[in-house]
Order: C-alpha cells, then structure tokens, then sequence
C-alpha cells in the first residue's frame, strides 16, 4: 500500500482537566496507513518532554519521521505516539499533570484512537523531567504502562523516599521493563546511577547505557531510533 511511504500524521488536541489549571494539550501521532486500515488496532507509547519544553519538543527531534522510517521498513510495527504538555515544573504533589495524564488522558485516547487498550500494549517514557514523570507514573501506576523508558533522568526528590517500596509493591511478575540511559557529562548521571542501582540490588531486569554527550537535544537525537525500537520490541 502506498500509505506505509507516505506516512503517518500528527495531530494537535486538548482537553479540560479537573486536575489541571488550564487545559491538557497534546499531539498524537497515528501511524501510516492508520486511515486506511479502520479495523486494525495499535499499540500506545507516551512521550513526555524536558523542563522548559513543551508537547512539540519530540516533534522537533524527529520522533515521527524515524517511526514512519523504520514502520515502512517493517522493522518495527505500527504505533501511536502520544505527547503531552506539562506546564508546570513543581514536584508531583503540587503539579497535577500526572493525575490528568492517568485520569483524562488515557480514557480520552482509548475512547477516540483505535488502541489497543491493555498494559501489556501501552508504554511510557520521557526525557529529562519527563524521564522524572515516566518512572513516576510507570512505577505508581504499573497496571497501566509495561515498559518505562527513562531518557536523561533526575528522579523527583519527593520520589526517592518511596521507589523501593513502590517497586516492592508491583507483583514480581508485572514490573514493568526499563530503560535507563543518560550521558557521561550530564548533571544528572548521579541520580540516574542511583535509580539503576535500586533496579540492581532488587534484582530488576532493565537496561542501563552511559553515553558519551550532554544534557541535550544532540543527545536525545542520536539516540532516538534506539528508543523506539527498545519502545516496540514487544509488539
């Protein structure tokens, strides 16, 4: 079909959220050939951007002309990309953006994409901050997401007081898979070292990369296609 050359689209949406000040906005991405197979139903990944950042940064990287490249191989299967915008860069207890993501979010995208509605089929990641939200909502809410890739990550402080127990929690045999990576330079890699370290000691299978680079869009760049296919193995 020609549709695979062509494509997919992204698509820019809100909605009001009991949760937020201001509305949810966010982008999703539907994969080629999506309209012109109307029966066929895909799999969800959900990217969260940096601080400063906004629901356009994984755009601006590139994140739909290397899915649509490496779809059209037949290298990867079809998915959705949803991309969220928090505007709010305060700990989980005073910003509310993880709630709508769980509560109005994922309702909403199920409801109004053909998903494939179920936990082994929706995944979560992030970069920088949004690396911070996706091990915050993968592990908090591991019934929903069964991978978390974290991409550059600084775990919230309020969080490090509770991600072993959060862990503990999750039967043994749902833990999501993970993937840690950041970069040599990075003001982070401590606390990033310090979260791959806790996967390690309870014995967590996970991947875990440090990368030459910065704290960065060069970074996040070179490694996008490495993400996605990390993101779709299972499917």
């Amino acid at each position: 079909m020609a549709c695979w050359q062509e494509g997919g689209i992204i698509e820019q949406a809100q909605i009001d959220s009991a949760f937020l000040p201001k509305s949810l906005e966010f982008r999703v991405y539907t994969p080629p050939c999506y309209d012109q197979q109307p029966e066929r139903r895909y799999p969800v990944l959900y990217l969260i951007h940096g601080q400063s950042f906004n629901d356009d940064q994984w755009e601006r990287m590139g994140v739909d002309e290397i899915a649509n490249a490496l779809i059209a191989a037949g290298e990867i299967s079809p998915f959705i990309i949803v991309m969220p915008r928090d505007r709010v860069w305060s700990s989980p207890e005073e910003d509310m953006f993880g709630e709508a993501v769980i509560h109005d979010l994922l309702p909403r995208i199920d409801q109004t994409y053909r998903t494939i509605p179920e936990r082994t089929h929706r995944v979560i990641g992030g970069l920088s901050r949004g690396a911070s939200w996706a091990v915050h909502l993968g592990i908090l809410n591991w019934e929903y997401f069964s991978a978390v890739g974290a991409h550059s990550l600084p775990v919230f402080p309020s969080d490090t007081n509770n991600i072993r127990k959060w862990l503990a929690a999750i039967p043994r045999d749902s833990i999501p898979r993970f993937f840690i990576d950041i970069a040599e330079l990075d003001r982070w890699s401590v606390t990033a070292a310090w979260f791959e370290n806790i996967l390690t000691e309870m014995d967590i299978p996970h991947v875990w990369h440090f990368y030459t680079g910065y704290h960065n869009e060069d970074y996040w760049q070179t490694h996008l296609e490495e993400y996605l296919r990390w993101y779709a193995r299972d499917w």
